[in-house]
Parts: C-alpha cells; structure tokens; sequence
C-alpha cells in the first residue's frame, strides 16, 4: 500500500452536523457542485437534510 493510500485510510473528518470526528472511510457524504459535507451517520445526514428543506421554503416553512 502507498503512503498516500495509508494517508487517506487514516484521515479524520468532522461531522457536518454533531462534529464527531470519524474516519473518512467510514463517512457518508452529500456532494453538490461546490462543496461536500460529511455526516456521522444517517440520523445526522437526515438532521442536515431536514434544516436545508426549512431553509429553502419560501414561506420558512418545510414541504412534507
């Protein structure tokens, strides 16, 4: 294995939403054009999830 290999398997990575480090193998992502966010686990990528559909209502209220 390479040492950028090794590298990348031991990098640590911050939840977008709770702020736990995990290690990148183990993180979830969400990616857009310009950026990427990483979540924990499911229940902080639906937390994230919930806040940007509030966030993008017109009315600040969220569609369901």
């Amino acid at each position: 294995m390479s040492k950028s290999q090794q590298h990348a398997e031991n990098q640590l990575l911050q939840c977008d939403v709770c702020l736990q480090e995990i290690p990148a193998s183990e993180s979830r992502s969400d990616e857009a054009s310009d950026y990427v966010v990483h979540f924990c686990g499911l229940d902080c990528y639906e937390l994230w999830r919930q806040k940007q559909a509030d966030s993008a209502a017109p009315d600040g209220s969220a569609e369901r």
